[in-house]
């Protein structure tokens, strides 16, 4: 071996690939270099410049720390991969991945390397350029990959965190326990889609984590939020961005076991979804009284099976919706339209008993359907106005 050889060999010793007189260089410079990298990412990288102060002092703090970690890592170069979550992204929060995606991190990582390539020459000890140029480019390949692999566990991660969020929103909302927590919950879930409106119906057996993220993927189409959950032999849905559910219901109906799908009335919000919630739920159980039922259902067409099961707030809206416009509009009014059913729907029985025309009992019948919107000689609706007026009076007693 000869001398210079010695000499070239004792110049790499304790830095391998890059020469101890680069090293000394670039722990010198570190400081100069994150500044320097801060710079360059305000300039090339919009997103950057975007950002909230709190973000960017984060993101400052990552650039200072991925030059460390390049300095340190040409140190001790057995090492197969930088410590990319530990000595870079580690010192940033967690929240931080929500605000930067992966795509530009490895951006920022790029701008870091590309300061550090455009200064080889200074900061290269004579004859050591080709060395570190080399070591910049696998730096940069070694620490996309390790920067994937952050994104991927703090994803999978993000991922189980957000189903346990997601169930306790939707359990919170079928046991009617709404309170400051369910907020933050959803705050969380970055959860801000209004109306929103709940649906219930079976499920159908299949792996509850691979049924929500299926229905999440049909409702995306329509650009609707969704949250979903099982609990026990109910599928529970919770829809965000439409006004008209039972619509939306439609699409993801199939996806439901079989049995009644009940569609709860849309809410201004995920706070008062609770009532959408009981409407669908007491819905679900009632169903069964009305085979026929279309799938899905409205939950307020449910209404009489709802009273008769012993839901209370259908016996409210009842009375409250058919049975006191009904008795707003006279007593005759709520006598022929009770007539009327208990003869069986017959116009010239009705017009005898009270007495009057049949003429009248028609005017009358019409004037109820626009008081409550519903028709007094349609089989469904008639059953709705008499449970309506038999609740209603039992309300007066």
């Amino acid at each position: 071996m000869t001398a210079s050889q010695r000499a070239g060999n004792a110049g790499r010793a304790g830095g391998g690939r890059v020469r101890a007189g680069t090293i000394r260089r670039l722990e010198q410079s570190m400081g100069e270099l994150g500044t320097a990298a801060m710079s360059s990412m305000d300039r090339r990288l919009p997103w950057f410049r975007k950002m909230s102060a709190e973000h960017r002092s984060w993101l400052g703090l990552v650039a200072q720390a991925g030059v460390a970690a390049f300095v340190d890592w040409v140190k001790h170069p057995e090492r197969k991969r930088p410590a990319v979550a530990g000595e870079v992204f580690g010192t940033a929060p967690r929240e931080l991945a929500r605000a930067v995606s992966l795509q530009q991190a490895v951006e920022m990582v790029r701008v870091i390397i590309d300061v550090v390539e455009a200064q080889v020459d200074e900061l290269a000890e004579p004859g050591g350029e080709a060395e570190l140029r080399e070591a910049v480019l696998l730096y940069t390949r070694e620490i996309a990959f390790g920067a994937a692999q952050v994104y991927a566990r703090t994803a999978e991660a993000r991922g189980a965190w957000d189903a346990r969020l997601e169930a306790l929103v939707v359990d919170s909302l079928v046991r009617g326990e709404v309170d400051e927590g369910l907020q933050s919950w959803a705050s969380a879930l970055n959860w801000s889609s209004a109306p929103v409106a709940v649906i219930a119906g079976n499920a159908d057996g299949s792996e509850p984590e691979g049924l929500i993220e299926e229905l999440r993927m049909l409702v995306r189409r329509s650009r609707l939020d969704l949250m979903a959950g099982v609990h026990g032999h109910r599928l529970v849905v919770v829809l965000g961005g439409t006004s008209d559910p039972l619509q939306a219901a439609a699409q993801i109906a199939g996806r439901f076991g079989a049995g009644p799908v009940v569609v709860g009335h849309a809410v201004d919000d995920l706070q008062s979804a609770a009532f959408s919630a009981s409407a669908a739920l007491a819905g679900l159980r009632a169903a069964v009284a009305w085979p026929d039922a279309p799938r899905p259902v409205l939950a307020a067409d449910l209404l009489p099976e709802r009273a008769m099961d012993g839901d209370e707030s259908a016996r409210a809206q009842l009375a409250r919706e058919v049975y006191e416009p009904l008795r707003s509009g006279g007593t005759a009014l709520l006598d022929t339209v009770m007539t009327y059913l208990e003869q069986g729907n017959s116009l010239e029985a009705t017009a005898r008993l009270l007495f009057v025309h049949p003429n009248t009992v028609r005017y009358r019948l019409r004037r109820a359907g626009e008081l409550t919107g519903l028709a007094p000689g349609d089989g469904r609706d008639g059953f709705s106005l008499w449970v309506a007026v038999v609740y209603g009076r039992l309300a007066q007693k």
